[in-house]
């Protein structure tokens, strides 16, 4: 190691996590500055400070300046959501801390902070100093060299990683450090929205590289790589070339390197003392500032006494500051540092005693550790179990699926005693690898990450998460027993006995504990029903869903993307001939000069922050009825989406093992409590357009004696809105089996209900489905192509006439502001903490979400109530027929022939009776050959 040692800390990406870190217990002032991000932020200065000793510091911020990367590519970061208002507060308080700290602050227009610590990491003398670029962003990589290295933070368990040369290389398993670049460039950048080559992801790309070297000699040789890897190649050149341009971080900024200027030196007591006491950081003060007024020495160890007079003064959330400090600072236990007792339980005499002790439990905590995280393909490789603190049993189970069989049922007494409530973390995942063995679980379950999804639906529910959270403890990580994310990467069968038995019981043991502590939680706000009585019984649901799976018309799907392709190449041309010329249709630089300034379709046309001309959706749409070539490129662009997305991916998802597709149902990702689906994500195959709707299509039964049934909850939401509006004309037009779009045009425009033409019908339709989500008049306008005083002209008609519905919405904002939450009509909370902000964007988007979350939560909550009564009945009944997938408000079965009539009449009953309500439910259902002759 050299003799100096510089840290170049990347202050924005520390700021957010530090402000992430905090977003459920935020430190607040007295004064109500939410000051968590500038707190995070300095302690994560003070840590390296103290514990790597720098002889010289920096820290360097991007600015709010468009850089070369905007301007190259107007796309660049484009996607990201507006940052948080706190974050915009913190940002000028980090940067006063750090000028206080007379630490160098560093920044330039036109270069982001990548850019800048770059350059410094390159121009420092390489026989005199080592550098470390502190910071979680990957793309970091490409600058390691010998003696400058990659800091990253802790994250989730695992410590700080420090990567030089050996370290990079393994990780993106490249041959070269400029290779980073090449692979980002492949890859793309989901978070800079950097595209990449859509369709190439880190397999492919190392392969690639591994044969051609570069993106340079990929592209110089594409017409040599076969099949569907060689075609998106070809087609994204230049999406290729342009995304590692914008991947590479420029190492020429002009900013000069001066050593003097970067040494680490003593703080300005006078300014740091007075930002210390404006952010009320008392005991930090403590430990930077001595009770004289000098400095104190960051190189000491920290004293344990603090002052008195400080443990009487208490933070916002009934804790002292002390011990929200001490919270923070003080390392985390691990299973290293608190005593445990684990045990492994091997031979039938072992596990006949530990199932003993187990049958005389209330309840049981226990996990699974498998080959895989797809429970469908997965192996199980042993048990582990619980049932009281810090003491856990691990059962090793042999890799023959007949031997490890016989031991699972010996434990099949265990599992299907109703007695003892079985506790898990994921409990969906357990289900289905215990049923791959033939085991069922019976009696009361519960699921730590559901019972925290409830708790905190907007937060990460990983055990390894809320085991740091809620127990000051960071579990052993999965990477440290198989190594990292990648095709190296082994499985548990891989990892010795007396390691796995240790990370195995350790899980059950800190969700045993975890349980506990989310009991608490649930029951101060009354959500325990909800959890008892429908998220948990829903598991065995999805569970059984996703087992059953859906079989795919292979040949349909092929018959489609030949449909799609020939229909690209004929709008490319009608697009082509438009235009009087040929041009990239994908690039939005060249679309926009095509329609702005060849076209000129619009003589003030939009434009992004970097000067170029907006092309995404949203702003084409407007234009869509006036100008065809603005409607055939939006078409383009959908027809290139379903071929890329779900013609060519659906395939791929086919279970060898069993032929059919399985999609994974996620009960806690969404806010609302809707469920969510990925590979596939059945919630996005398109319906609007035909194209999209011929997707369902290759969705057919599993033989002969089968076929699909549909059944949709009908205009759900705007029953549910009338049910809690309780406005007399809408329940009266549901109630009545009235048309409520025909019902709703009558009243805003003032004519008979016979008198309703299609023109106001669908303007009406366009106002019912809009109020739910807080439409404005300009919203409205876009939507229906009409001016803005016509459009709010037609909202306050609708109020008018509906006056109960702008009560209701009024009521929510109104209460939301009180309380800062939702509840949807089984208790489910929507946590609004933007409700009351000062920015009146954010303000706004809580303000439409107090109406809509109590909404589409309650149609969440009663398509989940009767999905779980639906599968009681069936498997009461031991039909033949299963239920196979649900998207938005919609149920899809396989249905026996012998049954559909039975089984139409039963599943309309439990789903209109899910949830009562003053207000008529009703649905359609349908019956096909294919998703989409039943639909």
């Amino acid at each position: 190691m050299r003799s100096k040692k510089l840290f170049l800390l990347d202050a924005m990406a520390l700021i957010y996590r530090a402000h992430f870190a905090f977003i459920k217990n935020p430190r607040i002032t007295s004064t109500g500055v939410n000051t968590s991000a500038v707190f995070g932020f300095t302690n994560t200065m003070l840590e390296v400070i103290k514990k790597e000793k720098p002889t010289h510091f920096a820290v360097c911020f991007d600015t709010k300046a468009p850089t070369f990367r905007h301007i190259d590519f107007p796309e660049y970061k484009a996607q990201r959501e507006a940052q948080p208002e706190d974050i915009t507060t913190a940002i000028p308080l980090v940067k006063r801390l750090v000028k206080a700290m007379n630490i160098p602050l560093i920044e330039l227009d036109g270069f982001e902070a990548d850019d800048v610590i770059g350059t410094l990491a390159k121009k420092a003398p390489k026989d005199e100093f080592d550098v470390f670029m502190y910071t979680p962003d990957k793309d970091y990589g490409q600058l390691v060299d010998e003696h400058i290295f990659l800091y990253k933070p802790a994250f989730l368990g695992n410590g700080i990683e420090v990567m030089g040369v050996p370290e990079i290389l393994a990780k993106w398993e490249i041959s070269r450090i400029d290779q980073v670049i090449d692979m980002l460039g492949l890859m793309g950048d989901k978070v800079d929205n950097i595209p990449g080559i859509p369709g190439v992801g880190e397999k492919t790309a190392v392969k690639l590289l591994q044969e051609y070297d570069s993106i340079e000699g990929i592209l110089a040789n594409a017409d040599k790589i076969p099949n569907k890897i060689g075609e998106k190649i070809r087609a994204g050149k230049e999406s290729a070339l342009m995304s590692k341009h914008l991947a590479r971080i420029e190492i020429n900024v002009p900013v000069e390197f001066d050593e003097e200027d970067l040494k680490m030196c003593e703080p300005n007591t006078e300014e740091l003392s007075a930002l210390l006491d404006e952010l009320e950081f008392r005991t930090l003060k403590t430990r930077l500032i001595k009770s004289d007024g000098s400095n104190q020495d960051l190189n000491k160890p920290e004293t344990k006494d603090k002052p008195k007079a400080e443990t009487n003064q208490m933070s916002l959330f009934g804790a002292t500051e002390e011990e929200e400090v001490e919270k923070e600072v003080k390392e985390k236990d691990t299973i290293n540092s608190v005593v445990h007792d684990y045990y492994l339980i091997e031979g039938k005499e072992q596990r006949a005693e530990l199932i003993e002790y187990l049958m005389a439990q209330d309840e049981i905590c226990f996990d699974t550790e498998t080959t895989d995280v797809d429970a469908i393909d997965a192996e199980i490789v042993g048990l582990s179990f619980a049932y009281r603190a810090k003491e856990a049993f691990y059962v090793p189970c042999p890799p023959r699926f007949e031997e490890a069989k016989a031991v699972l049922e010996e434990f099949r007494s265990v599992f299907e005693n109703e007695k003892i409530m079985k506790i898990a973390q994921n409990l969906k995942y357990d289900l289905t690898i215990l049923s791959n063995y033939g085991i069922e679980i019976k009696g009361t379950l519960y699921d730590t990450m559901l019972a925290h999804y409830i708790v905190e639906p907007e937060q990460r529910h990983g055990m390894d998460y809320l085991a740091m959270n809620y127990l000051n403890y960071e579990p052993v990580s999965i990477e440290t027993l198989i190594g990292g994310k990648g095709k190296k990467q082994g499985n548990m069968r891989d990892v010795p006995l007396e390691a796995i038995k240790e990370y195995a019981a350790e899980d059950a043991d800190i969700t045993l504990q975890l349980k506990t502590i989310l009991d608490k939680e649930l029951k101060k706000t009354s959500q325990e029903k909800l959890l008892y009585e429908v998220e948990v019984p829903l598991v065995s649901v999805l569970s059984s869903m996703e087992r059953e799976g859906v079989k795919l018309d292979v040949q349909a799907l092929q018959d489609l993307s030949d449909t799609l392709h020939k229909d690209l190449v004929i709008t490319q041309s009608e697009i082509f001939e438009i235009a009087g010329m040929e041009f990239n249709v994908g690039s939005p630089k060249q679309l926009g000069e095509i329609l702005f300034e060849k076209m000129k379709i619009d003589e003030k046309p939009k434009k992004t922050p970097t000067g170029q001309y907006a092309t995404g959706e949203d702003v084409l749409s407007n234009y869509e009825a006036e100008h065809e070539i603005v409607k055939k490129i939006l078409d383009f662009r959908e027809l290139s989406k379903l071929k890329s997305t779900y013609v060519e991916a659906l395939p791929q998802l086919i279970s060898k093992k069993t032929g059919r597709i399985h999609t994974s149902y996620n009960q806690a990702v969404t806010a609302t409590g809707r469920l969510s689906s990925t590979n596939p994500n059945l919630q996005n195959i398109p319906i609007r357009t035909e194209r999209g709707r011929e997707i369902r299509k290759a969705f057919i039964p599993r033989d002969s004696d089968h076929l699909i049934l549909s059944a949709d909850y009908s205009q759900i939401e705007l029953r549910i809105m009338a049910a809690f509006s309780e406005d007399a004309s809408m329940v009266e037009a549901f109630n009545q089996g009235i048309d409520i779009h025909s019902t709703t045009a009558a009243k805003v425009f003032g004519v008979e209900l016979a008198d309703v033409n299609s023109d106001m019908r669908r303007k009406a339709k366009m106002v019912n489905f809009g109020i739910i989500y807080g439409i404005s008049a300009f919203g409205l306008a876009q939507r229906l192509g009409i001016p803005r005083g016509e459009a709010k002209d037609i909202i306050d008609a609708y109020f008018t006439q509906f006056p109960n519905v702008k009560t209701f919405m009024d009521e929510c904002i109104n209460k939301a502001r009180e309380t800062e939450y939702v509840e949807t009509i089984l208790g489910r909370r929507r946590y609004l903490r933007d409700i009351n902000s000062r920015n009146q964007t954010n303000r706004g988007f809580a303000e439409r979400n107090a109406i809509n979350a109590p909404i589409q939560g309650s149609a969440a909550d009663m398509i989940k109530v009767a999905m779980i009564n639906i599968h009681d009945f069936m498997k009461a009944e031991k039909l033949k027929s299963k239920m196979i997938l649900q998207v938005h408000d919609e149920l899809v079965f396989d249905a026996h022939i012998s049954e559909i009539e039975y089984l139409k009449e039963k599943v309309d009953y439990f789903m209109v009776n899910a949830i009562p309500m003053k207000v008529k439910i009703e649905t359609g259902i349908g019956v096909g050959k294919n998703w989409l002759e039943a639909h």
